[in-house]
């Protein structure tokens, strides 16, 4: 799923972007992609076969999507637990994606991060984190790397509402 990204260089102008049909199509395929895998992931886990905790991420599909559409592949990304959907955004295979889910060797992390602790550096992504918050302020150090590198790149660091009261956020913001 080779697709040319997109960021206009940053400015102090509010920028306006009209997507084509065809990529308001493209968009929407990706969108289905991670809805069909998670429910058919939530079933997998009502039977039996994912052990662990699972936290899906039915509902957030066009957070993902959107911003995976608007930024680079060199732009890292980290976000909590509910990452399945980030890493199918990112390009990754569902079927090794499914792997780490069911813990075999196959899987993204080798069958030992489960559905909280996906990682994949290679593909920018660097990981899911299971302590609520947690992943903000590794995101803010790879911030720091980017800035300290001379980096035009941007670190996204996505988190819910359960960690916005965290300290560790507001240090990070710091």
């Amino acid at each position: 799923m080779a697709v040319k990204k997109r960021r206009p260089e940053l400015t102090d102008e509010s920028v306006s972007y009209e997507a084509t049909a065809e990529e308001l199509l493209k968009f929407y395929r990706e969108m289905l992609l991670i809805r069909r895998f998670e429910e058919r992931v939530g079933q997998m886990y009502g039977m039996g076969l994912i052990g662990g905790f699972l936290h899906l991420y039915v509902g957030q599909e066009a957070v993902v999507v959107g911003v995976e559409n608007a930024i680079t592949r060199d732009d890292p990304m980290i976000t909590s637990y509910r990452c399945h959907g980030h890493m199918l955004a990112r390009g990754e295979d569902p079927k090794r994606v499914l792997a780490e889910l069911t813990g075999s060797i196959e899987g993204v992390s080798k069958g030992k991060g489960g559905s909280m602790h996906m990682f994949a550096p290679s593909n920018g992504f660097f990981g899911g984190h299971g302590i609520v918050g947690a992943q903000v302020p590794i995101g803010t150090g790879i911030a720091l790397a980017l800035k300290y590198r001379s980096s035009s790149n941007v670190c996204f660091t996505f988190f819910g509402d359960g960690a916005a009261n965290q300290g560790q956020v507001y240090e990070s913001y710091n």
